[in-house]
């Protein structure tokens, strides 16, 4: 968690934060250190972005899903027009 922290230049608490919000669920190795994924560190940087401006944490986990949720949406749609197409 520590790295993870020191990477994406926020504290520990605010990954917990994340955590507790269902934003992010890090994986535990055998010792029981947070081991987080590349995924969840870009969404990590895009929660402490809108942190940055001024939005609450759990407001920022929520936009986050949603954008994630639209992303996926406009991906699937995307697919089926290609094999429409085809």
């Amino acid at each position: 968690m520590g790295a993870a922290a020191e990477m994406l230049q926020v504290t520990p608490t605010f990954l917990r934060a994340l955590g507790a919000a269902k934003l992010i669920e890090p994986k535990r190795s055998g010792g029981g250190h947070r081991r987080y994924s590349r995924y969840q560190l870009r969404l990590a940087a895009r929660a402490r972005e809108l942190v940055d401006q001024g939005t609450p944490v759990e407001a920022a986990c929520r936009i986050i899903i949603l954008e994630d949720q639209l992303a996926e949406a406009l991906r699937i749609n995307s697919e089926r027009e290609r094999a429409a197409g085809d």
